[in-house]
């Protein structure tokens, strides 16, 4: 391909509703929830959790977001890219970012309507309560956002790095 040519990408979507500006208050809340729970977490740790759980539910623009998020906070490309495939790319990560990947998929699919009790105690060893606690609320809070981003289609590709930190 030359340089003269453009590649004709498929048409952007638009959202199906710009829920923030119909629900302000509950994004504010939301937001102020993002705040607390982002205190005290190591940064990379926190964009990895809240990537595994945008991939396992489909959420493009969270996608989007916390990918360049990610990177601004140092994290690697073949770190992002192997996330996807952890149970095969182990070694890219340390037991305490393998617990807490595991624990984002336990919170994240709840098929079996529980979290197994062993990715539960495997994540207790490696963080202290105070940890877990803010682990599991920083899950929680990412699965809340991918359900406004996957059902209102938020449009991914806009998005810049710490744009709403």
């Amino acid at each position: 391909m030359s340089i003269d040519e453009t590649v004709e990408y498929a048409p952007e979507h638009a959202p199906r509703l710009q829920w923030a500006q119909h629900a302000p208050e509950v994004y504010k809340a939301m937001i102020r929830l993002e705040a607390a729970v982002r205190k005290g977490q190591d940064p990379k740790l926190y964009e990895l959790v809240k990537i595994r759980a945008s991939q396992l539910n489909h959420c493009a623009f969270c996608l989007d977001m916390h990918t360049k998020d990610a990177l601004a906070a140092g994290e690697s490309v073949e770190r992002i890219v192997q996330l996807s495939a952890w149970e095969e790319s182990r070694h890219f990560y340390t037991e305490k970012e393998l617990a807490a990947i595991e624990l984002t998929e336990a919170v994240t699919v709840l098929t079996d309507g529980f979290v197994p009790d062993e990715v539960y105690e495997r994540a207790a060893k490696l963080f202290d309560e105070a940890e877990l606690a803010q682990l599991i609320a920083a899950i929680t809070v990412i699965n809340a956002w991918n359900r406004f981003g996957v059902t209102t289609r938020m449009t991914p590709g806009h998005y810049q790095p710490g744009q709403h930190a």
